[in-house]
């Protein structure tokens, strides 16, 4: 019994827990779902709530833009409406004007009709005085009218003369006054040396046992020389000298000191003229650089690249009708710089500029191109400033200047090449330069004789007083001065003088 007892106990307990466990899940689950419709149903409510929310809201949007669209079509409506009554405004003056032109046409052709009528009878009228002034006259219609031009003609001549001449002496009363004054200025001002470098291209020998030795075994020593330099070395039978020929007087100059020095020192062979070259070659280099570089400074000119140095420094070892070039440039520079503070103009530009302005000289080309031309090329390729670059290439008028230093650097460049003992010329070209002025002021009619005078400055002209008026005289002086400016080449500027006299002579018996 109590066996039986043992375990009717527990499996009573073990049933009462688990109806007890499903009776609590039951409740949870019964409580879970109350919650889960009390959620459904506020979630509902509040949507619906929204749902009515969204609706007013997209109500009154709507009504905003129905408002807005109304306004805005009322406002075109209006717009339209003044539209139309422009056009019809317009349409009817434009009736109007039609019937004004249809009007004024017919008035017109009326007019034109009389006027065709009044010009026929013009014409006959025209032709018949034609033929009673033929008549009257003795000369027919063309040839009146080759009189009346001609004395129009003579009129306007030497009316335009007598302007012209008017308007010159009052422009020469300032203009040439003020200019004579700042040239002569800036002339006095320069103080630089007069000098003229020629390029040596000689070399002293000792002796002309030399000349074999600076031949060299089988020639192999000067053809050393020839190759590392580029220069051509004529020994002849000149006496104790050698003379050297290139082209580049850089190379020329290298020539020269390196062959000065192997001749001092008495060893001659391949090594030694390689050693001797390269070692003269830095030599004038560094000249070149130093020279460039000190010119620089005397002007007072900045931020130039070592390219602009070097080239300038080449200019000292080039001459131009006997003038060193880089000599030239400092003082058209210098020039340049005093014209400009005269004339209130940039001088920085003005002294640059200058100083540049035969650059192209020191330019190795292929034969294309003049040297202003060379000069612009490098200017440009060395970033110098564009007033600079066609201030270079306007020089002597290779492009049109375009600034008023352009035209300073032309005439410091003219000052600089005309002044006394600047440039050598010879003595054939003078003579002949003064023939060819001559020979241009006689091959004009009505000049008797034609004088070159102070070195070529002036061409003093005999014209003739019958053929040649007061008023033609100074327009053939013009026209001559114009013909020697495009035939001939000077330097600075040449004075044209007209001289016209009239000679009455009586005699009292």
């Amino acid at each position: 019994m109590e066996i039986l007892l043992f375990i009717i106990l527990p499996l009573t307990g073990i049933f009462l827990g688990w109806i007890i466990r499903w009776l609590y899940a039951r409740f949870q689950v019964t409580s879970a779902e109350q919650k889960a419709e009390r959620i459904i149903q506020d979630a509902i409510k509040e949507s619906e709530a929204k749902r009515r929310e969204l609706l007013l809201e997209t109500k009154d949007q709507l009504i905003r833009e129905r408002s807005q669209l109304e306004r805005e079509i009322r406002e075109r409506r209006g717009e339209i409406q003044r539209l139309e009554r422009r056009l019809l405004q317009k349409e009817e003056n434009l009736e109007k004007r039609v019937l004004s032109l249809e009007k004024l046409e017919r008035t017109l052709q009326t007019r034109e009709r009389l006027c065709q009528e009044r010009e026929e009878k013009v014409l006959q009228d025209q032709e018949r005085c034609k033929q009673e002034l033929e008549h009257l006259s003795g000369l027919s219609a063309a040839e009146a009218k080759k009189m009346l031009i001609q004395s129009l003609e003579n009129e306007a001549k030497h009316d335009a003369q007598v302007f012209i001449n008017r308007i010159e002496q009052e422009a020469q009363l300032t203009a040439e006054k003020k200019s004579r004054d700042i040239l002569i200025t800036t002339i006095q001002r320069l103080a630089t040396e007069i000098c003229s470098e020629v390029t040596v291209t000689t070399v002293s020998l000792p002796n002309d046992e030399m000349k074999g030795r600076i031949i060299g075994r089988e020639g192999r020593n000067i053809r050393a020389l020839e190759t590392l330099v580029g220069v051509d070395i004529i020994i002849d039978d000149t006496p104790e000298a050698v003379v050297i020929s290139c082209f580049d007087p850089i190379r020329k100059e290298i020539a020269r000191v390196a062959l000065e020095r192997l001749v001092s020192d008495g060893r001659i062979h391949p090594a030694r003229i390689e050693e001797v070259v390269q070692k003269v070659t830095k030599e004038i280099n560094q000249i070149i650089y130093e020279k460039g570089e000190h010119v620089l400074f005397e002007l007072g000119i900045h931020n130039a690249s070592p390219e602009l140095i070097k080239a300038l420094g080449r200019l000292n070892f080039r001459t131009s009708y006997g003038q060193n070039v880089l000599m030239h440039s400092k003082e058209v520079a210098m020039l340049a710089g005093m014209l400009a503070s005269e004339l209130g103009a940039n001088v920085e530009l003005a002294k640059r500029a200058a100083l540049l302005h035969d650059l192209g000289k020191g330019v190795e080309t292929n034969g294309e191109g003049n040297h202003a031309e060379a000069g612009m090329e490098l200017a440009r390729r060395l970033g110098e400033d564009n007033l600079v670059v066609n201030a270079i290439g306007a020089h002597h008028n290779d492009v049109e200047p375009e600034s008023l230093e352009a035209i300073i650097v032309q005439i410091a460049d003219a000052i600089s090449a005309a002044r006394p003992g600047a440039r050598k010329e010879s003595l054939d070209n003078y003579i002949k330069r003064l023939e060819t002025l001559e020979k241009i002021a006689e091959s004009f009619e009505g000049v008797e004789k034609a004088y070159a005078i102070q070195a070529g400055r002036e061409l003093r002209i005999i014209a003739n007083s019958e053929k040649i008026s007061d008023e033609n005289a100074k327009q053939l002086a013009k026209e001559i001065a114009k013909k020697v400016e495009n035939e001939v080449q000077y330097p600075g500027r040449i004075k044209v003088t007209m001289i016209r006299e009239t000679r009455v002579i009586e005699y009292a018996r």
